[in-house]
């Protein structure tokens, strides 16, 4: 019986579009950090319109889960330095389909590019699409110059500002993971670096210093913290055994500084109220290696004083919701939509309304010792009004107000008695604008005298660290040391 021959396929390979060719590697770059920043820019956009941002647009930025920060970076700021106009073209232009509508950030992110960007670079369906209303959006610009009586696009920015004074590049060493002495000899073979007098274990690089891609920051051994804020959790000092609550903790580098400063040791409660931003303190906790935290996603202000679970708690850090205007230029929020140069008076007062009420609470934690309130606002309403506030309650439960830094020379503005033992930082002199108070029950131990107590205990403790790690080597050596 004749076999059947095998059935060939006769039918012509598929071909390639004509005009389609193969991208090049910068063009794929180029597309991906795109689409990287619009999903940033999203994320940033729905924060800002519900007053409520997940983070800074630095820190979404350069989180793990974008690969190429710096064009991701670039593209973001610059867009939302634009997004004024951008809006304004889009609304006069009225090309967007509903599709590309849904993909507005996106949209925002290629007009950028089009109109003052890297046309050269643009590939892709969407980049396409808005590459053939290249002339419609540009006639747009053109009205919208002409409604605004100027004659080019930078009269239109004229609001928006960016600070050009340097400031240095601020990295604290997660002590849990290593000691100081090695981050700066892994840190002096490329970089010149030195380390802070007011916080040991913060080290300073030159400004625009990058280190986001350096190994020792993607392990967690070092974090990028700025001064001011590394000075919150040395204010409060909790003694390592401790109960701690962190009552308003994400993104979490506050958190882990205490954990450090604890050794690993005793208990810190990490309070978030916000789902977003609890995964991010988790995050930052397990980067950090912080097994003494425990994250809780709750509202501190539910967390009973009565509650047996607390009555152990002896030190609270609140770092509140805040108006951000210490660190505006700092956190990139001057180029928001929502920003504008004068506060917004009713938001301040809604604030300051939560910064007493918070405040308040943790005073009324029985066993607590020490409490430390700061913002990174440079406002007296969430400042020293709130502190003034409350100076009657603390009062009743026999709490005082105490200075930290003696040596600092910028205190609290003088609207009451004991203002002189608040800290401030300036937003011209020390680059950002944070307010510290520190709460002590009366007849509680004190804090280090001054900065260079903080400084000596913290070698002390690392010398000590050091010299028990040294005796154990010199032991082994000697056949001292006999294994069990």
């Amino acid at each position: 019986m004749a076999r059947k021959k095998a059935q060939v396929d006769t039918k012509p390979a598929a071909k390639k579009p004509p005009n389609q060719k193969r991208l090049s590697s910068a063009e794929r770059s180029a597309l991906f950090a795109r689409r990287e920043a619009a999903k940033v820019l999203r994320t940033i956009l729905q924060g800002d319109a519900r007053r409520r941002a997940v983070g800074s647009i630095k820190s979404l930025v350069y989180s793990p889960s974008v690969r190429n920060k710096r064009a991701t970076y670039a593209l973001v700021c610059q867009t939302l330095k634009y997004i004024p106009i951008i809006k304004d073209v889009f609304h006069t232009a009225n090309v967007l389909s509903s599709k590309w509508k849904r993909q507005e950030e996106l949209m925002y992110i290629i007009l950028y590019d089009i109109l003052f960007g890297q046309e050269a670079l643009l590939a892709g369906e969407a980049e396409k699409f808005l590459l053939q209303k290249k002339d419609v959006l540009q006639a747009a610009l053109a009205k919208l110059l002409v409604r605004k009586k100027v004659k080019h696009v930078s009269d239109l920015m004229t609001s928006y500002k960016i600070s050009d004074i340097p400031k240095p590049r601020y990295a604290r060493v997660n002590t849990l993971k290593m000691d100081v002495e090695s981050a700066l000899l892994e840190f002096k073979k490329q970089y010149e670096v030195h380390q802070d007098a007011v916080v040991p274990d913060l080290l300073i690089f030159p400004p625009r210093t990058d280190l986001h891609d350096h190994p020792l920051v993607k392990s967690g051994s070092v974090f990028l913290q700025g001064k001011a804020s590394s000075m919150v959790a040395v204010a409060l000092w909790p003694k390592p055994r401790w109960e701690v609550i962190d009552a308003c903790a994400a993104p979490g580098n506050k958190t882990v500084h205490l954990a450090a400063l604890m050794k690993g040791n005793g208990k810190i409660i990490a309070c978030e109220l916000n789902k977003e931003r609890v995964k991010r303190l988790k995050d930052t906790v397990k980067l950090a290696g912080a097994t003494n935290v425990k994250v809780k996603h709750d509202d501190f202000l539910n967390m009973s004083p009565e509650d047996p679970a607390y009555s152990k708690v002896q030190a609270i850090l609140l770092d509140p919701s805040c108006s951000g205007s210490g660190t505006v230029v700092d956190r990139l929020d001057h180029l928001l939509p929502s920003y504008t140069a004068e506060s917004d008076v009713n938001r301040l007062e809604k604030l300051a309304a939560f910064q007493k009420k918070a405040l308040e609470h943790a005073l009324s934690f029985p066993a607590v010792e020490r409490i430390v309130y700061s913002t990174c606002s440079i406002n007296q309403v969430e400042n020293e009004d709130v502190i003034k506030s409350v100076l009657p309650l603390a009062s009743s439960y026999d709490f005082e107000l105490t200075t930290i830094f003696p040596q600092w020379p910028r205190r609290g503005h003088p609207v009451f008695d004991g203002s002189q033992h608040l800290l401030r930082t300036d937003l011209i002199e020390d680059k950002e604008g944070f307010f510290i108070a520190l709460f002590v029950r009366k007849g509680m131990s004190p804090s280090p005298k001054n900065t260079r107590d903080v400084g000596n205990t913290l070698r002390a403790l690392q010398r000590r660290k050091k010299r028990k790690i040294n005796s154990f080597f010199l032991l082994r050596t000697l056949g001292l040391f006999l294994p069990s």
